[in-house]
């Protein structure tokens, strides 16, 4: 018997409770940085040093955070269902905690890229990435991850992912960064979907849709229950 499609859609709640926080928190900076700051090509063309330094930042806390029990969750639920991950966020949790097919949509934090040849990705087992590390080329190397501006490479595989999916998870998204945001009204209309997120998040014309107003950890305890003894 077939499983079923069961697509998990996370964002940054989804890590907030392993310890990272979110892109922007209520005083819209993401780790006191201003997003134009560290998070744009104009940034990068302006200071890449500063850039280079926040995301070494950033990866030091990737390297250090363990994934929560909602990351193990969503690994364990792949016995009983055809599992995919489409995350937005740039961390290894969902990988660390078991997941096999996880899509990054917004980048890897853990890989480099060539600015020259952006085709040529290298995996980085340090957190320091630093200005003069090239490629075999000769080109600098920057951080993997799509910055405000940029193209979403992986958009249109998260689309026909999200098509497949008889059951649509939504866990630790505002549903406000585009065009990440739209994936979820590809899922078909019959398929069941649930979100998962303490806040109200506005979600409108999403058919079969069912709100879990909890964080990520007790939000996912609850649908695994739903899931497993109650098939949807």
């Amino acid at each position: 018997m077939l499983k079923k499609k069961l697509i998990i859609f996370s964002g940054a709640g989804m890590s907030a409770e392993s310890g990272l926080k979110t892109f922007r928190d209520n005083d819209g900076l993401w780790e006191n940085y201003k997003v134009e700051e560290v998070a744009t090509p104009e940034a990068w063309e302006r200071d890449p040093k500063m850039v280079l330094e926040f995301y070494n930042q950033r990866r030091k806390q990737v390297f250090d955070a363990e994934p929560n029990k909602a990351h193990k969750i969503i690994a364990e639920l792949e016995e009983d269902f055809d599992v995919e991950v489409i995350t937005q966020n740039i961390d290894n949790l969902h990988e660390k905690a078991g997941s096999s097919k996880v899509l990054h949509l917004h980048g890897e934090l853990l890989k480099s890229r060539s600015t020259a040849y952006p085709f040529k990705t290298y995996p980085m087992d340090t957190p320091e990435l630093n200005w003069g590390d090239t490629c075999e080329l000769g080109a600098q190397l920057r951080p993997h991850v799509v910055w405000f501006g940029e193209e979403v490479p992986n958009l249109g595989i998260a689309q026909k992912i999200c098509e497949e999916a008889d059951i649509l998870v939504i866990i630790g998204t505002s549903l406000n960064v585009y065009p990440a945001a739209n994936l979820v009204f590809y899922a078909p209309e019959k398929a069941q979907k649930f979100l998962i997120d303490p806040a109200n998040v506005l979600v409108r014309d999403l058919k079969n849709l069912k709100i879990i107003q909890k964080k990520a950890e007790e939000g996912m305890e609850e649908l695994k229950q739903t899931l497993l003894s109650h098939p949807v």
